[in-house]
């Protein structure tokens, strides 16, 4: 503990207290009080009614910014000399944003009211808070801008509406046409631009309010639009899905997109068409989700319980989009249901007397939805990373804490339409909850010793993925454990023995080999997780961080480790087997049966059934590939 003494000559001698006179110095300390906190504590959390003024006399502490999409993220750091919590307190509103320690901290907190008097007092003082406090709400905004930048261009691709039924109609005007007529047409309109066109009514560029304006003062009202115009714009055919025009709306000097019938001008986009999305299907579900206030509501948008999802999904396989991508759609939806259940198990935690968290933590979910490579026949798999905890006085309030919130987690789930992990893979287990520092030790002990068991346990685990917290955690461990794994040629043995487990139903001659009496196949088990284990040994081999079989696919294509006709293959069975995956889900759906992933070959077209039995083979290959491999390099 720094004395009383002490800390008073370090705050004196400090900016923008050494503003102050002896006198308004020697009231605001007198009315100052000390406090401590441990490392990984918060000194306030956003949903504190009443946050405290401080100033940090040791230690390192970060700001939290809470995004509406459930990740946390650090926009500034506090260091010895620093003042937190003036922003909040002058901006006489809660904002979404916590501070914690990093590390051991000792701080002086102030009387807020006494600290705002002294700041009408002394115009030195107030001038300088209020400039520090200019700067943090600048690069405060800077990282919410650039956040939700990142985040919406995550979301491009995901729908595959058809250009024509969301454009406006073109306000058009001829080339020859003056500035004054083009900004009188504008005007009229209303309109973000014309589109400028000649005597055969094909186009010649398009004219934005910005080049209007900028023709009028630098030339005259007289002049043609064709000498203002952009006689270059980016164009798109009306049959065309939205996703492919949505990356022009990025570049800033683009406010609009003619769309065309061959060479003829049938209608116009902006960023505002775009809005028309929200007849979708998709969109209407979403909105609901987001807007749901209990797990019954959430529970009835969930995607094995709404026809509309159904409808949609279908859909999208029908305009031939990748069924990759249409698994990884999905996945990103049930990305956004666990979000809201994690919500609402916040909610209830604190409505219960609980509080927020106490420490920072980070919801991952495994296996195939850690993958985006989700059908709708799918469990829970998923676990808590907490920040470390044990040398808090309080670790077994913070481990019960956890425990109940993750078992509302978990049960919310459940109600929702996602059953139990028969194997209890669950955030609520005790092995599945764990401080970022037992995880990684645990990691090490499954790369030197593992049984049966466990192997399936890791191979499920290092497939993770952050969905809610404080993202930097899940990031943190992979790069400590990454390395450590690369290396574990025992584990990597035991991995390629759990993958030849289940054989591929294809025989020498490249025939499918069916057993039963219903001659059906396990799409999953004998045919899909031989693509991806084998994708996953070589990643693991190779250091490769991302969790996606197709973004592994990429990264050994790029290291030259597969030959891009293997890595072109093996993206192409997995297209036709979840294809037939998610088509085999919907028709048990619609049929009200139990889901599966069996499919009988025999029932399949003529065209059909020969993509199977090729996706069959290049599993087939793929596990062969990982089998030789690991003999080659096997020497343990």
């Amino acid at each position: 503990m720094i004395e009383l003494e002490k800390y008073e000559k370090v705050l004196r001698s400090s900016f923008p207290f050494d503003l102050l006179t002896d006198i308004q110095f020697q009231r605001m300390a007198e009315e100052s009080t000390r406090a401590s906190f441990q490392a990984n504590e918060y000194v306030f959390q956003e949903e504190d009614n009443e946050v405290e003024l401080f100033f940090l006399l040791k230690g390192l502490a970060k700001n939290v910014l809470h995004r509406e999409d459930g990740q946390q993220i650090s926009v500034r750091f506090y260091y010895p000399g620093d003042l937190i919590g003036a922003m909040i307190l002058l901006a006489s509103g809660q904002m979404n944003f916590s501070v914690q320690a990093l590390e051991d901290c000792e701080l002086v907190r102030f009387q807020k009211s006494t600290f705002l008097d002294l700041m009408t007092e002394n115009e030195a003082f107030n001038e300088a808070v209020l400039t520090g406090i200019g700067d943090r709400m600048k690069s405060l905004y800077d990282e919410i801008k650039k956040e939700r930048t990142y985040a919406d261009a995550e979301n491009i691709g995901l729908f595959r509406t058809r250009v024509q039924t969301m454009m406006d109609q073109a306000v058009t005007i001829r080339d020859a046409a003056t500035l004054e007529a083009a900004a009188g047409k504008l005007n009229e309109q209303n309109s973000a631009g014309l589109i400028i066109i000649d005597s055969r009514e094909h186009l010649r560029g398009i004219l934005t309010q910005q080049r209007l304006i900028n023709g009028l003062l630098h030339g005259s009202a007289a002049d043609p639009v064709s000498r203002w115009m952009d006689d270059r714009p980016h164009t798109i055919q009306e049959n065309a899905f939205s996703y492919e025009v949505l990356t022009f709306f990025k570049d800033d000097y683009i406010d609009l997109v003619p769309v065309m019938r061959g060479e003829i001008v049938v209608g116009v986009l902006t960023a505002e068409s775009f809005l028309q999305l929200q007849d979708s299907k998709y969109l209407h579900l979403s909105y609901r989700l987001q807007h749901a206030k209990t797990i019954r509501e959430i529970a009835k948008v969930a995607p094995k319980n709404h026809e509309d999802f159904h409808y949609f999904t279908e859909a999208l396989l029908n305009e031939r989009t990748h069924p990759t991508e249409v698994s990884e759609f999905i996945s990103s939806y049930n990305d956004q249901l666990h979000r809201k259940v994690i919500q609402l198990a916040i909610h209830s935690m604190k409505k219960e007397g609980h509080g927020p968290p106490p420490v920072n933590y980070c919801f991952i979910v495994m296996g195939s939805q850690g993958r985006k490579e989700q059908a709708f026949s799918t469990d829970q798999d998923n676990g808590l990373i907490l920040d470390n905890y044990r040398h808090l006085t309080h670790w077994r309030e913070v481990e019960d804490y956890f425990h109940r919130f993750a078992g509302k987690v978990n049960q919310g789930l459940a109600d929702a339409g996602f059953p139990e992990c028969t194997g209890g893979i669950m955030a609520r287990e005790r092995k599945w909850c764990r401080g970022i520092n037992e995880w990684r030790e645990e990691v090490f002990r499954w790369v030197k010793e593992s049984d049966g068991q466990e192997i399936r346990d890791f191979t499920i685990f290092i497939d993770y993925r952050p969905v809610f917290g404080d993202f930097s955690l899940a990031e943190t461990l992979r790069e400590e454990i990454t390395e450590r794994i690369q290396n574990g040629r025992i584990l990597q043995a035991f991995l390629m023995k759990d993958t030849i487990r289940f054989k591929v139903p294809i025989n020498p001659f490249g025939r499918i080999t069916i057993r039963g009496k219903e001659k059906k196949i396990d799409l999953k088990k004998s045919a899909l997780m031989q693509i991806v284990n084998g994708v996953r040994i070589f990643a693991i081999k190779y250091g490769i961080k991302e969790p996606g079989t197709t973004a592994r696919l990429d990264q050994l294509e790029k290291l030259e480790v597969f030959h891009p006709r293997d890595v072109r293959n093996a993206k192409l069975a997995m297209d036709v087997l979840h294809y037939h995956r998610i088509k085999q889900n919907l028709k048990d759906l619609r049929a009200e049966k139990p889901l599966s992933n069996e499919i009988a070959p025999l029932e399949l077209s003529k065209e059909d059934r020969k993509q199977f039995k090729e996706a069959l083979i290049i599993a087939k290959r793929m596990q062969q590939m990982s089998e030789l491999s690991f003999q080659k390099n096997r020497g343990i």
